[in-house]
């Protein structure tokens, strides 16, 4: 039990351990500092970014503004209206909407007075569109006043610039029966002559020879 027991301690050990607890907060201080330090560089870093979000162009179209609005907002709910009150924004957002068009529409027609009578006003009656014309080669007169006729199609292909060639093939009328296979002759669009007839020949241009 003798062993057990401490002795006690010398004014000289307890100055020796005051010293040491009051040197080592001092030593620790220089670690509470260096993030203040790493702080600064996130600060000025910071401020190129304001300064580019600043410097970054307006959206344009609905799409971009829908965006932008979205990317700024906080997540905050909206308060809770009651239905007098959605009413009420309701009617005020569609007076806006009223105004607006009215005074777009004004503007249109103050620009179609200025462009002159008969510009950029719509038809007041359907004008039926001119019938299509095309030529090409008789391929079979077999057929009673009708006519085969082969259309040979060259086109430009629109990504890779290259010219690409097609045929397609179309039923005449020939009343008179006046083509012959290898001619070359024009058709125009007419009514439905038949379930497959729905062009007429016009002329034939040249003779096979």
């Amino acid at each position: 039990m003798a062993d057990e027991t401490t002795e006690p301690e010398t004014p000289e050990e307890t100055a020796s351990i005051e010293e040491t607890a009051a040197e080592a907060p001092v030593e620790e201080a220089p670690a509470e500092e260096a993030p203040a330090a790493e702080e600064a560089p996130a600060e000025e870093a910071a401020e190129p970014a304001k300064v580019e979000a600043e410097a970054a162009p307006e959206p344009v179209g609905p799409k971009a503004i829908r965006q932008a609005k979205r990317s700024t907002h906080t997540g905050e709910a909206r308060p809770t209206l009651t239905p007098e009150e959605r009413q009420a924004a309701r009617q005020e957002l569609r007076k806006a909407k009223a105004k607006a068009r009215s005074r777009r529409r004004g503007q249109e027609r103050v620009k179609r007075a200025a462009a002159g009578p008969g510009v950029g006003t719509p038809p007041t009656e359907h004008e039926p569109a001119s019938a299509q014309t095309r030529q090409g080669i008789v391929t079979s007169t077999k057929a009673a006043k009708t006519i085969t006729v082969r259309i040979d199609i060259a086109k430009r292909h629109p990504k890779y610039h290259k010219i690409v060639r097609s045929t397609k093939s179309l039923h005449a009328h020939d009343e008179a029966c006046d083509a012959r296979e290898g001619d070359t002759v024009r058709v125009i669009e007419s009514r439905p002559m038949s379930a497959t007839k729905r062009w007429r020949l016009v002329e034939v241009l040249e003779r096979a020879k």
